[in-house]
């Protein structure tokens, strides 16, 4: 399937609207004041209605439109995570919050699209909510501008709310002029491609292949990195666990700079 390139675009093109679409529907969550908030696994893994809502909507649009597409196959395999973010979500850090649709062939990352609802929120009540970003490998990266932090600054972007010792101390390695605590992997990578980070460093088990698929796919597009702690590329296979056991780096630039600052007491506690 992935080997024809009309039938990926056609895919691609479908996600881009899905995406809008999935949006649209986390914006109006939020506007009808019940976020219908539940616990998964702990207090800081959450599940809102406009988490329901949004996976339903895209599994049910991409199955009615690829009717032998397994969604999560054959090598083909899509990764949704139809609200990145949920916590900031549910405190109203809504800048935060991305819909992402990544699509992998023989377990890499190929294309993806990253939906920002809440695109320009702060910009007064006439604003237009939202934009889409999308790319695909070996053609670009769309929907944005890209900008590099100026050289010589170090800025790391990192988790907000799934801090420890071992993101900390990771952290602290890289000898940061300033460290962006924010939600939501998505949005760490729009950090990095818009030029307010420098690298994103998560050196926890925690974000899972839905939240990297798409996300690498654009910041790849343009240049980038990704990888898990170690500098192993991830993959996105079916059969492949769902976590990240072993965290993530990603840069736009200098990825080399950042990966040999990683202290092998982090490396030897994360198991790939």
């Amino acid at each position: 399937m992935a080997s024809n390139p009309t039938v990926l675009m056609r895919l691609v093109a479908s996600a881009y609207s899905i995406a809008q679409k999935a949006g649209t529907i986390v914006r109006r969550v939020i506007a009808e004041g019940d976020l219908g908030i539940v616990e998964k696994t702990c207090a800081t893994d959450l599940q809102t209605k406009a988490d329901r809502l949004a996976q339903m909507s895209i599994c049910s649009s991409l199955a009615r439109k690829f009717p032998k597409l397994t969604i999560i196959g054959e090598e083909l395999v899509v990764w949704v995570d139809p609200l990145d973010g949920t916590k900031e979500y549910t405190e109203g850090l809504l800048d935060n919050v991305t819909v992402l649709i990544g699509i992998a062939y023989e377990g890499k990352a190929i294309a993806g699209v990253i939906n920002q609802p809440y695109y320009n929120y702060q910009a007064g009540p006439d604003a237009v909510l939202g934009r889409t970003i999308w790319g695909v490998l070996g053609l670009g990266a769309f929907g944005f501008q890209l900008k590099e932090v100026p050289a010589g600054k170090h800025i790391i972007t990192t988790t907000r709310s799934h801090n420890n010792k071992l993101v900390t101390d990771c952290v602290t390695a890289m000898n940061p002029d300033d460290v962006l605590r924010v939600g939501g992997a998505g949005n760490k990578i729009i950090q990095l491609i818009e030029g307010k980070a420098s690298a994103y460093v998560f050196a926890s088990p925690g974000c899972k292949k839905w939240d990297t698929c798409a996300p690498e796919v654009i910041l790849h597009a343009v240049g980038g990195k990704l990888t898990d702690i170690h500098g192993n590329a991830l993959q996105y296979n079916k059969e492949v666990k769902h976590m990240n056991s072993a965290g993530v780096l990603a840069t736009l630039r200098n990825y080399d700079y950042y990966a040999s600052r990683v202290p092998e007491s982090v490396k030897n506690a994360l198991v790939p």
